[in-house]
């Protein structure tokens, strides 16, 4: 009879903390591959004097942060940003929780309406800026010709929707809440859906109606998910610019530049990358404040 193998001293992998940071690492690895690699080259680039084509750096401190401080247009792109974010994001979170509310009821051809739903977010959305671009059109706007045709415009009327300041904000705006909605609606729709059955039969029982069932139960139960939708939201309409870049490039007059635009246009296309790296970093505290913030009224309301 073969003698049964000698048992080997405990490894590694037996150890739960050692076994935990080996399954992390490659996400960490990949983290800052992804940010960590480029935040660095961002910091590096400006505190110099790069730009597009040079080969030699030099150190220049904090120069490049005051000039952008000291640039009015990166004031009016703070401003664009700030409304173009909080605007956007009220308009998302009241609308995805309308139609998460909408789509937890069960109605005959549900699976079609999730799905027209989420094809904005599925979508490219370079490829849906392209086509709002066709709609805002100021000679083919789909927009203008039906407003006319069901006399909501006067006869001597047909706005510039891309080339007036106002009109303009809100176009990227519109477009904007139709990007982010199906997101902000599948978050939502999952908070629903892990609310008891229970509380809902209790609350019908105890006479509760659609207003006092809506503030009193649904919201307060689904506000940590909300919460973290609105995060997702900011940090990607704060840090975005397609929208930007296909319909409006900044204008007119620079009423729709934003920081990211506003970055991109100065460190690639006009090529002062210290300059462009310097404008991108104002993003960094901005969302790690918001972050944090988000996240700290998440795990209060989830407490409570």
């Amino acid at each position: 009879m073969r003698a049964p193998a000698a048992r080997h001293g405990p490894t590694l992998l037996d150890d739960e903390r050692w076994l935990g940071r080996l399954l992390l690492a490659p996400a960490i690895l990949y983290i800052v591959l992804l940010v960590g690699f480029p935040f660095a080259i961002g910091l590096y680039y400006s505190v110099s004097d790069a730009t597009v084509g040079t080969r030699t750096l030099h150190f220049v401190g904090l120069d490049n942060f005051r000039l952008a401080l000291e640039n009015a247009t990166f004031w009016q792109s703070l401003r664009n940003a700030v409304v173009f974010t909080l605007v956007s994001q009220a308009f998302v979170v009241v609308l995805g929780k309308i139609l998460a509310m909408a789509l937890y009821r069960d109605f005959r051809g549900k699976w079609l309406v999730r799905f027209l739903i989420l094809l904005p977010w599925v979508a490219p959305i370079s490829l849906g800026s392209i086509g709002w671009l066709w709609i805002f059109d100021p000679v083919y706007s789909i927009i203008n010709w039906m407003a006319r045709g069901l006399g909501l415009l006067a006869p001597n009327a047909w706005p510039i929707w891309l080339g007036q300041p106002d009109l303009a904000m809100a176009s990227v705006i519109m477009v904007n809440v139709w990007r982010l909605l199906p997101l902000a609606t599948v978050i939502i729709l999952g908070g629903l859906c892990s609310i008891p059955q229970d509380i809902h039969d209790a609350a019908a029982m105890d006479g509760a109606g659609f207003w006092r069932h809506l503030f009193l139960i649904n919201i307060p139960l689904v506000m940590p998910i909300m919460l973290v939708a609105l995060l997702f939201g900011i940090v990607f309409t704060f840090t975005d610019m397609i929208v930007i870049y296909v319909l409006t490039r900044g204008g007119p007059y620079d009423t729709t530049q934003v920081i990211a635009s506003l970055a991109f246009f100065t460190g690639i296309q006009g090529g002062d990358l210290a300059g462009g790296a310097a404008i991108a970093l104002f993003l960094f505290p901005v969302l790690v404040a918001v972050a944090i913030l988000f996240l700290t009224l998440a795990r209060r309301a989830e407490v409570t």
